[in-house]
């Protein structure tokens, strides 16, 4: 698109001389293109002094004295008015005809005199007002091609998702047929009799949603390996399929803020993996991310629910996450999760009450008679007493509470009237043995009371036993969960396989697994570029901070890291405001070897992980050990950041039992420092990689022990 033309002045006379060529052109900006010309001098004007501007771009000359006269006059109020001019262009033909015209413009100027000094700035203000209308239509086609960009990269991500789910659809839908067709080749040979076959057959087909997770490798098995599976298969007792409701404050990615979203999506995918019926209850807050949402739709009537002595209507809003069905109540009259946080208000009691009781309601009208619904933290803990004291009689007679624990250090303590809000008695409630704090028993302990009236209690620890996981999470809770001792079970966390996988990670440039692990140095080359790191063969550590990181331990880190001759990228974890933590390392800090992304980025997190040689973890006493268990599968060794300067360990982990996972995350890499890992990549490179390749290979997802563990807590409460 061409630039407009620049009228200043009055159009040259034909009989007027052609001007002379153009100087040659600055590569300084526009405002400095424009040649500045000067008069002879007029008695009644001062003289004018005017920095004169080096056409070799050769740097700026010194000042020459212009001359004084009308001329000049006119020359600097046109000078002033157009420097004005800041058109950043990404059309380098734009910028040359703005040059050349300007300088004919002034040069026209220059031979005609008599000009009216106010004509000609009206003219130039309407220049003005002309290059800047353009400039904002340009800056909107700007936005609009960026937009269509984001969309199409957004519909990529959508396809390639499609493409995975298809992808694993068609895998069971194989599996399932493979199995059929082996049970009738080893009906011909004669392992099995005709009534066997038929039996192997119907138990095949009616647990055909199982299957995918219970036989693995058919295809490599010989006929007797795999009728041996079947056969155990088909002793083993039928198991109906559960009806879970989760009503909880987050859920990756929608909306996320601390490890329950991850936890909350991982399990709600295995459940629904493997035949179960699972659907999550969320608040509608204003920032959620309605782009992961699939099928979003309004529901054409609103409902309403009780509320501080009366009834408030709810819009609902439904859709599809990570394959799980999704609710999102909208209150109508209160604007209580409008607001740009997730919680962190003085009011987060009503805000979260007030969505318990609203979810308890919708489930009723609904008519849902779910097997369980799994409340998590203190945000939903209220469910178990108005559960139990209102909703139990409605139609859910058969209904059990399961009650997650991510952290027991936040629990919502308040005065015992403002349980009347939600419409439950204070007087009631407010007592040793149900909600009443264990230390300031003047106020009432919401977490505590979802611990007393759920049926089962999970703690969320993937390195604490029971009783360790009771004592050393209790914070001020120790008795209340030893006296229901019975109905607390410990949990693990999973990885959501789908997610994080770097052999199908659509945010990676290039996929690698254990087996074919080459795309790992391309996406280190890829991060090293993309953070501003200078290439080379240095190792990379990387780290993701949170608030809870502690400061002094990453700063020892750092230390350590460039002493080996590492580089070092931190960026901030999800949250709204930049941390302390990163803005107090990124003001000591500094360097080409340590870099600052001070704005989360999804794809840039994943590449930091694929990139990372090593990543630094705040503790492996962290309950859901996220980073730790994704370092790990992407190939990166996770290290503790506070590892003692004598190189000992806290060696009672490993004197209790735990889960399977965290034995094999502690004796791999518990007893390593951050030195010791910079000296295992240099020293020996081969036993380095063969660590790491069979670290990638361990099985970390939702479908291994961490689904084992959560199944056994929903079996006990289907018996209750």
């Amino acid at each position: 698109m061409e630039a407009p033309g620049l009228v200043v002045g009055s159009a040259l006379r034909a009989a007027q001389p052609p001007p002379p060529p153009p100087l040659p052109r600055s590569p300084r900006g526009a405002a400095d293109r424009l040649l500045i010309f000067s008069r002879e001098p007029r008695p009644r004007l001062a003289p004018l002094t005017r920095c004169y501007c080096s056409r070799e771009g050769k740097g700026n000359a010194r000042s020459k004295p212009h001359r004084e006269g009308s001329n000049s006059v006119r020359e600097w109020l046109i000078f002033v008015s157009l420097s004005r001019l800041n058109v950043k262009a990404n059309n380098d033909q734009r910028i040359m005809n703005l040059e050349l015209m300007s300088q004919e413009t002034y040069l026209a100027d220059e031979r005609h005199e008599g000009v009216d000094i106010w004509e000609l700035f009206s003219e130039a203000q309407r220049n003005i007002l002309h290059l800047n209308k353009q400039r904002l239509v340009a800056m909107e086609e700007l936005k609009k091609l960026q937009d269509e960009n984001k969309s199409l990269l957004q519909d990529i991500e959508v396809l390639e998702t499609e493409r995975q789910g298809f992808s694993i659809e068609i895998a069971e839908s194989s599996r399932f047929s493979e199995l059929l067709l082996r049970i009738d080749t080893m009906t011909i040979s004669g392992m099995v009799g005709m009534t066997e076959a038929s039996d192997l057959r119907k138990k095949v087909i009616d647990n055909r949603y199982m299957i995918h997770s219970v036989f693995s490798d058919i295809h490599h098995k010989q006929d007797t390996e795999l009728l041996s599976e079947l056969r155990l298969f088909l002793r083993k007792p039928a198991e109906k399929p559960l009806h879970v409701v989760h009503i909880c404050s987050e859920m990756d990615p929608i909306t996320s803020r601390g490890s329950l979203a991850t936890y909350v999506t991982g399990l709600s995918s295995a459940l629904q993996r493997k035949g179960n019926l699972v659907e999550v209850i969320l608040p509608k807050y204003a920032g959620i991310n309605e782009d992961v949402i699939h099928f979003l739709r309004k529901a054409e009537a609103d409902y309403e629910s009780y509320y501080g002595g009366c009834w408030h209507k709810n819009r609902i809003w439904t859709g599809i996450s990570s394959g799980v069905s999704l609710t999102l109540i909208e209150p109508v009259q209160l604007s209580y999760f409008d607001r740009d946080m997730l919680r962190g208000y003085p009011d987060d009691f009503e805000r979260f009450s007030y969505f318990s009781r609203a979810s308890l309601d919708y489930i009723v009208k609904s008519g849902k008679q779910p097997d369980v619904l799994h409340v998590h933290n203190w945000e939903t803990a209220i469910v178990g007493p108005l559960f139990w004291d209102i909703f139990a009689h409605q139609g859910l007679g058969n209904t059990r509470i399961l009650l997650t624990c991510q952290d027991l250090t936040s629990q919502c303590l308040e005065v015992p009237n403002m349980l009347e809000l939600c419409g439950l008695d204070p007087h009631k409630l407010h007592r040793p043995d149900r909600l009443q704090d264990n230390s300031e028993t003047n106020l009432v302990n919401v977490l505590k009371g979802g611990i007393v009236y759920s049926n089962k209690v999970l703690l969320m620890s993937s390195t604490l036993p029971r009783d360790m996981a009771i004592q050393g999470l209790g914070h001020g809770l120790e008795a209340t969960l030893t006296t229901h001792k019975e109905k607390v079970l410990v949990a693990s966390h999973g990885l959501d396989g789908e997610l994080w996988d770097p052999s199908k990670d659509i945010y990676l440039p290039q996929r690698y697994s254990p087996n074919d692990i080459e795309g790992k140095s391309f996406c280190r080359k890829t991060l090293k570029r993309r953070v501003g790191l200078h290439s080379g063969s240095s190792v990379v550590v990387g780290c993701i901070c949170n608030g809870d990181s502690n400061t002094d331990g990453l700063r020892e880190a750092v230390r350590v890291a460039l002493h080996g001759g590492a580089q070092v990228i931190f960026m901030e974890n999800k949250g709204p405001v930049m941390n302390s933590t990163v803005q107090a390392l990124k003001e000591e800090l500094k360097g080409d070897r340590v870099m600052f992304v001070e704005i989360y980025d999804e794809a840039l997190e994943h590449l930091i992980f694929a990139g990372s040689d090593i990543f630094l973890c705040s503790s492996f006493y962290d309950p859901s050990l996220q980073i730790a268990i994704r370092a790990i599968k992407y190939g990166s060794a996770p290290v503790q950041i506070n590892f003692p300067s004598n190189g000992s360990r806290q060696t009672e982990w490993h004197d209790y039992p735990s889960t399977a996972l965290s034995q094999y995350i502690i004796s791999t890499y518990g007893d390593m420092s951050l030195s010791q890992a910079l000296d295992g990549i240099k020293n020996n490179p081969s036993q380095w990689d063969w660590r790491i390749k069979d670290a990638m290979s361990k099985v970390l997802s939702w479908d291994a022990e961490c689904y084992d563990l959560h199944w056994e807590a929903y079996s006990v409460i289907r018996k209750l």
